[in-house]
């Protein structure tokens, strides 16, 4: 099991702050890409990801137990 954070514009178009999904071993890139098609309207693409509460890049072993989070840009003013 992964536990999938989400924030900002991501948590909106979903509706959720957190998705649990099962899965074995995979990377950043094949969880972002598989949300970005189960989840079309969220902005997954341009969000940093974090593992257990640090930046990764997108080739990033995530293992079951993982806690991923998907944080898109924010702007301010």
């Amino acid at each position: 099991m992964i536990k999938v954070l989400l924030f900002a514009a991501v948590r909106e178009f979903i509706g959720k702050d957190m998705i649990e999904m099962e899965g074995g071993s995979q990377t950043v890139l094949q969880l972002r890409e598989q949300l970005e098609k189960d989840y079309p309207e969220a902005p997954f693409s341009h969000a940093m990801a974090a593992v257990n509460e640090s930046f990764v890049p997108d080739d990033y072993e995530i293992k079951p137990g993982d806690t991923v989070a998907f944080i898109p840009p924010v702007s301010g003013g």
